[in-house]
């Protein structure tokens, strides 16, 4: 049987294949045999409690440039579909959610999501760490300023970040004697009233780098990849100017897995990366999480095979 692999990702068209995690999955699959159907979010619609797409019958080929051809155009039920993953980026937004409602009827025809439709909605990227206190940094999660007074003055150095954003977005490091605390935490709670999120600063970012860890169904891949900050720069995201740096695990990275994997395999979290800075958890990226072309092109994996190997696994054993 042929399998029919979609995917929902933001417009083909602005992505660099060499670091694009989307288009190693689509080049692993389309290897296999697989028809390849892309969609953007707006493709996506609901009638009479289907759900379909404008989908488009894609081939990909591993270039920088002219990388990849639309074969066809078709509207489609999207139950159709053997397996759909959903790619687009954050922000996390009522747009966002929407789209997982109409992949949510899709999965209620039998079609695999990736990831399940309810766990995006469900597992925020930073707050589902709270899930693991035992593996993170002292974290405080508030609207409040004068709540991020008092964790700034209890741990003198901390980080600030927004719940629903992405790649080093309005990430902010602050030190007990900033000049500028008080328009970073009014900016940032938007004056007491939207929810943000503040940990301990971990120092181990400057030798150790932020870690993602790629996991596939629960389990994962042998390497990490540290995303080493640039001169001058707190954050250590590669679209924040970090260089990734393939590296193996450490005791403690494997024990982080092994306390976070059952969660995402229980919860249909298929394809996950976490953060780690030096011992902590920081973030349980369930959305868009990348690395697989960086610790591919370093170390000789090859992530994309190995995930829609597991992927027909499941397929396999969905329809017995």
């Amino acid at each position: 049987m042929t399998i029919k692999f979609g995917m929902v990702m933001d417009p083909i068209q602005t992505i660099k294949t060499y670091k694009d995690s989307s288009f190693a999955m689509l080049l692993a699959a389309q290897a296999k045999g697989w028809e390849l159907y892309y969609m953007e979010p707006q493709d996506l619609f609901a009638r009479d409690g289907r759900a379909y797409a404008r989908t488009r019958r894609l081939t990909v080929v591993d270039q920088k440039t002219d990388y990849y051809t639309f074969l066809d155009e078709e509207t489609r039920p999207l139950g159709d579909l053997d397996v759909i993953i959903m790619r687009q980026d954050p922000p996390f937004n009522m747009e966002y959610i929407y789209s997982t409602y109409m992949l949510e009827l899709a999965e209620n025809e039998g079609t695999l999501v990736i990831n399940k439709p309810s766990g995006l909605r469900d597992a925020n990227e930073k707050f589902s760490t709270s899930l693991f206190p035992q593996c993170t940094p002292p974290t405080l999660f508030t609207r409040e300023q004068s709540r991020l007074r008092e964790f700034l003055a209890e741990h003198q150095d901390i980080i600030v970040k927004p719940l629903d954003m992405m790649g080093g977005h309005s990430i902010f490091r602050v030190i007990a004697d900033s000049p500028n605390i008080g328009v970073i935490f009014e900016t940032m709670t938007q004056h007491d009233s939207t929810l943000t999120v503040a940990q301990k600063y971990v120092p181990a970012i400057s030798e150790t780098g932020d870690k993602r860890i790629l996991l596939i169904n629960g389990e994962p891949v042998p390497y990490a990849l540290a995303r080493m900050q640039a001169d001058g720069e707190t954050r250590a995201n590669i679209a924040a100017g970090g260089t990734p740096i393939a590296r193996p695990f450490t005791e403690r990275d494997h024990w982080i897995c092994a306390q976070v994997g059952p969660f995402l395999r229980d919860n249909g979290f298929f394809f996950v990366g976490i953060d780690v800075i030096g011992d902590y958890l920081t973030e349980i990226n369930v959305t868009s999480a990348t690395g697989i072309r960086e610790l591919d092109t370093q170390i000789g994996l090859d992530i994309g095979t190995q995930l829609m190997d597991a992927i027909e696994i499941q397929i396999n054993a969905q329809n017995g």
